[in-house]
């Protein structure tokens, strides 16, 4: 009784409504029973249907007593999600406004120039980034220097100094050996950074600052000393030595407690003799020592290439014919050998 009442009421209510409104909701019905008659345990809205309530909002004002299939909320929802979309894709389109935005590689850039050179200001790289063709202001660069990780290693300013020295500087530093009667040996040495050549070389069991200073001048005879000297803060130096040095003509350069990469090029000396020899020998005595020394400085000055010097030896080696049979000649009692051609 009450469903006959309430269709004779609707049907009232239609009886004073406009045609416009009739046939939209007649539309919407329709679209409905589509929805519904689809082979789908749970009707499935599309795109198409998400237009289709999107558009009858906007044109319809009564469309909420209509739907059926979805809630009011949800045809709200969607057209929120078109507006997104609708202005999304408006702000891709147009042209960007603003300040361009900098290319990582030009920012990248500037850090490896800040890095690279310390003492260059903003003006200067600004300067080099026109002459490479980067389009950019001077205060641009001056912000992103502000950002550039700074160096970590100090390491870097003083290779610098060695490399615009090196001819003039030399190096000497002292190691151990122990010998087969577990006795120390202290082999002192002195290295010229220009063509890694060993100026001297020798072997005490007991290194005093007079039997250090008396190497020195036999390292630096006549008016050949160099213009630096580095070496470390061991005890065994004193004050003796230094002022020995400075009465050669030689400005003494000390390394900063515990930095031994400060004095780099003695270091990797001491590390190549070790594993090309001292690592395959046991030295008898101090005689034997300074034998074994003086061969693999030989081997050192006149066969061994080196990294630092484009693969050359120290002593310029000549390299030979591109014809003829191969000789192999040993060195160090065979740990080593030297390859030329016959002649």
């Amino acid at each position: 009784m009450v469903c006959i009442f309430l269709l004779w009421l609707g049907t009232l209510t239609r009886l004073f409504r406009s045609r416009r409104d009739l046939v939209l909701e007649n539309l919407v019905l329709r679209q409905q029973l589509v929805a519904l008659k689809r082979r789908h345990p749970r009707p499935q809205l599309g795109t198409t249907d998400k237009l289709f309530w999107r558009g009858v909002r906007r044109l319809w004002p009564g469309w909420k007593e209509s739907l059926i299939i979805v809630a009011p909320e949800t045809v709200v929802r969607w057209h929120r999600a078109g507006f997104r979309l609708y202005w999304k894709l408006i702000s891709k389109a147009r042209r960007r406004v603003g300040r361009r935005r900098l290319s990582k590689e030009t920012r990248d850039l500037i850090f490896k120039m800040v890095v690279q050179n310390p003492t260059w200001g903003a003006p200067r790289i600004h300067g080099e980034l026109l002459m490479l063709g980067f389009d950019i202001s001077e205060r641009t660069v001056s912000r992103w220097m502000r950002r550039a990780p700074r160096d970590p290693e100090p390491s870097r300013r003083w290779l610098a100094f060695l490399r615009n020295h090196r001819e003039a500087i030399a190096a000497m530093d002292f190691f151990t050996v122990p010998t087969i009667a577990f006795r120390v040996l202290y082999c002192f040495f002195v290295i010229s950074h220009d063509r890694r050549r060993i100026l001297h070389v020798n072997v005490t069991e007991r290194p005093t600052s007079g039997w250090i200073v008396q190497q020195l001048r036999q390292a630096f005879p006549f008016d050949s000393a160099s213009r630096f000297l580095i070496f470390d803060r061991d005890a065994k130096y004193g004050i003796d030595v230094p002022a020995a040095i400075r009465s050669l003509g030689i400005t003494p350069l000390r390394t900063s407690f515990e930095s031994p990469w400060q004095n780099g090029v003695a270091e990797r000396w001491v590390e190549s003799c070790r594993r090309d020899l001292l690592d395959h020998v046991i030295a008898l005595n101090e005689k034997h020592l300074k034998r074994l020394l003086a061969d693999y400085v030989r081997y050192y000055h006149e066969d061994r290439t080196h990294l630092g010097l484009a693969k050359e030896t120290p002593a310029g080696r000549v390299r030979s014919a591109p014809c003829g049979r191969i000789l192999s000649h040993p060195r160090l009692g065979g740990l080593h050998h030297r390859y030329e051609r016959a002649a």
